[in-house]
């Protein structure tokens, strides 16, 4: 798949409290989450990122608790991917369950500001800068996982490759 959007960019050790604050746990509804999502790090964020935009982070994206809110949160509330240094496995994990695109690769980080325009292919795990026109490579999905995500996440995958409308 082709992602298309703008850079945001977060450091190091983003962690789940950091993506979704714990007092907003108590509901279940991914809009309500969406309009917290970075709140505490950047306010105001939920009203300023435009459907498609890019999360680019550091090392350690999503670490901390389990929770499933936040790709919940970052996927509701427009982002279409992050790229980061390193994802936390049960973060990574439930990225992918929800249909999340996420992919890892530290020259991409290291060269892409935030504000910058990318233009990301899954399936090729090519990342393009089109600020800078630099290139960078993460590793494409495998395929079982691509197929995960082109359905909308783990249950759509399982409900036969549907995603819900």
């Amino acid at each position: 798949m082709i992602y298309k959007g703008r850079a945001w960019v977060f450091p190091d050790n983003i962690d789940t409290d950091v993506i979704i604050p714990a007092r907003f746990l108590n509901t279940t509804d991914a809009k309500e989450l969406a309009e917290h999502c970075m709140e505490d790090v950047f306010p105001g964020f939920s009203k300023k990122i435009q459907a498609g935009d890019i999360i680019v982070a550091g090392k350690n994206f999503g670490c901390g608790s389990s929770r499933e809110h936040a790709p919940i949160a970052i996927k509701e509330a427009g982002i279409s991917c992050v790229i980061a240094k390193s994802f936390a496995r049960i973060f990574y994990r439930n990225a992918i369950n929800i249909g999340l695109p996420i992919m890892e690769s530290c020259e991409a980080v290291d060269g892409i500001k935030g504000g910058d325009e990318l233009i990301i292919d899954t399936e090729t795990g090519l990342i393009k800068n089109i600020t800078s026109g630099e290139v960078f490579k993460a590793k494409p999905f495998p395929e079982f996982i691509d197929k995960i995500i082109k359905a909308g996440g783990l249950l759509n995958f399982a409900r036969g490759g549907q995603k819900d409308v």
